[in-house]
């Protein structure tokens, strides 16, 4: 657990990051899950996408490099506090809302957003 003041910057980070790319300020819920393909860890870029919450998720999905599989056990449940020591470089990018983008690496960085990611299969488009 972050002391109030780590917390606190923690938040200004993620605040400063939704200005940079004029988004709003839309962090997570507390306790929250993200999907994380913890697997591919080590390689690059790390990518990161978010979906509207659903349930006890946050709608942050993240893999690290070039391809992702539709295998349902690519993707594993993460609470968002852990984060922070399984994959410090996504924390400031998380208070980006569902619809955005993301992929960083060394010297890397692109954010975008996609309002594809937020269609469900109800959605025409």
């Amino acid at each position: 657990m972050s002391s109030p003041g780590q917390s606190d910057a923690v938040e200004e980070q993620q605040r400063d990051t939704c200005r940079r790319f004029g988004a709003p300020y839309d962090p997570p819920s507390a306790g929250s899950k993200v999907g994380i393909a913890l697997q591919t860890q080590g390689h690059q870029p790390l990518n990161g996408l978010r979906h509207p919450a659903e349930k006890a998720t946050c709608g942050w999905y993240l893999w690290w490099g070039d391809t992702w599989t539709e295998d349902p056990d690519f993707f594993q449940p993460l609470h968002v506090e852990h984060l922070s020591d399984r994959c410090p470089e996504i924390v400031p990018y998380l208070g980006l809302g569902p619809g955005w983008r993301v992929q960083v690496a060394p010297g890397h960085e692109d954010v975008w957003y996609d309002p594809a990611l937020l269609r469900t299969q109800d959605t025409p488009e």
